[in-house]
């Protein structure tokens, strides 16, 4: 019988490397590639030729072919442009989810098919599972719910989950680490990397300098008081603590300052003192740039049954989701943004661009250019997602 051919992402960390002895393990012809997304010449702070010789010595280890693709032009277009876009509209947009939709689950997988692949591999936790009854594939939280990646996931759909796996479904990370090891990877006990390989270790907002304008302002009080000076509203996040450079303030107590809000028309920043400020907090977000698992959204496959009539209403839809990464399940309502009057919708249609969704709980420091990530907490399935408005 002819093995499947898989094609690796190897990265030089010690998930992707421990994905690649798995599937060795397992039976499959393993072809590993590394995919260098960031044009690093003079920049210190990428570690791109370290990991792609950390790659290589793990393919060699392995006995397995090795690649190194150059995506940077691809990453650059589809996913750094879009980054500074939305930074100037001042927005805090997530790189990391855009890379996995147009460079990772798209670049990559065209390519590894190019390769002659049946599938392709990434060392990301999550859970590749094909539903019988349904006859669709699900994003299902991993074993380890504590290093669970479908946050950062949510954008895939049918078609690449079709020609994806998830070896470290199963997996807890201690467990990773001791194969690792055992394997006698010289990279077992190599720091996860942190962050996006542009920004790294390095302060984001330095970072920043380098390809947005400052355009300097006031901070402000929720009284009106200046009390400092920022470099530009695009620099700043809501919630925000770091690098606001307030320092002793008069009438004030010593006290860590937050970001509260931002004044486009005046070009201010207002902060507060206390990071549960109410101001802070709200229970309701649209979303945009929709992105749902199974094709459709939990709205129209809510109401299937109405799809053979001339129209059909969408109802809202109750689940969970998460507003950041590091986040417990937050229960919540997706509802159309169609006002009542209009919601009706004509069969063929598409899913609406944007949704309102409700939380039964107040939400701290919802951020416009996040994403929100929806889940059916009880199955453990991420549904989809989108960006905050």
């Amino acid at each position: 019988m002819t093995k499947k051919r898989v094609v690796v992402g190897l990265s030089g960390g010690v998930d992707s490397s421990v994905t690649a002895k798995l599937l060795v393990d397992q039976g499959y012809e393993v072809i590993g590639v590394f995919m260098k997304n960031w044009d690093d010449k003079d920049d210190p702070h990428c570690p791109a030729a370290v990991d792609a010789m950390d790659a290589r010595n793990v393919a060699e280890h392995l006995g397995i072919p090795f690649y190194s693709f150059n995506f940077a032009k691809e990453y650059w277009r589809d996913v750094f442009d879009y980054f500074l876009e939305q930074h100037k509209l001042f927005r805090t947009p997530n790189p990391d989810i855009l890379c996995n939709q147009f460079i990772k689950f798209k670049v990559f997988l065209e390519a590894a098919q190019k390769l002659g692949a049946d599938f392709m591999a990434t060392g990301h936790y999550a859970k590749n599972h094909f539903n019988e009854t349904t006859g669709l594939f699900e994003l299902q939280v991993p074993h380890d719910a504590n290093k669970d990646q479908t946050y950062f996931l949510y954008t895939l759909q049918q078609a690449a989950l079709a020609k994806t796996l998830f070896p470290l479904a199963d997996l807890p990370k201690p467990r990773i680490r001791e194969i690792a090891l055992e394997a006698g990877f010289h990279n077992a006990k190599k720091k996860d990397s942190t962050g996006i390989c542009f920004v790294g270790e390095r302060d984001h907002m330095e970072f920043l300098k380098k390809y947005l304008e400052q355009t300097p302002g006031d901070i402000v009080t929720e009284k009106g008081d200046v009390i400092g000076k920022h470099i530009g509203l695009s620099f700043y996040t809501i919630g925000q603590r770091r690098n606001l450079n307030i320092g002793g303030v008069k009438n004030y107590p010593e006290a860590p300052w937050f970001v509260l809000a931002k004044d486009t028309n005046l070009n201010q920043i207002i902060v507060c003192q206390n990071d549960d400020n109410p101001r802070l907090f709200q229970t309701e977000l649209t979303a945009n740039r929709l992105s749902w698992v199974a094709g459709l959204s939990p709205l129209e496959s809510s109401n299937s049954k109405h799809n053979q009539k001339t129209e059909f209403e969408l109802k809202p839809f109750k689940c969970t989701a998460k507003i950041r990464y590091r986040q417990d399940f937050q229960t919540c309502t997706i509802s159309s943004e169609f006002e009542p009057s209009s919601n009706l919708v004509r069969t063929g249609d598409r899913s609406p661009e944007s949704v309102k969704v409700t939380f039964e709980e107040p939400q701290r420091a919802v951020t416009p250019g996040q994403s929100i990530v929806f889940y059916d907490a009880a199955k453990k399935v991420c549904l989809g997602g989108g960006e905050i408005c």
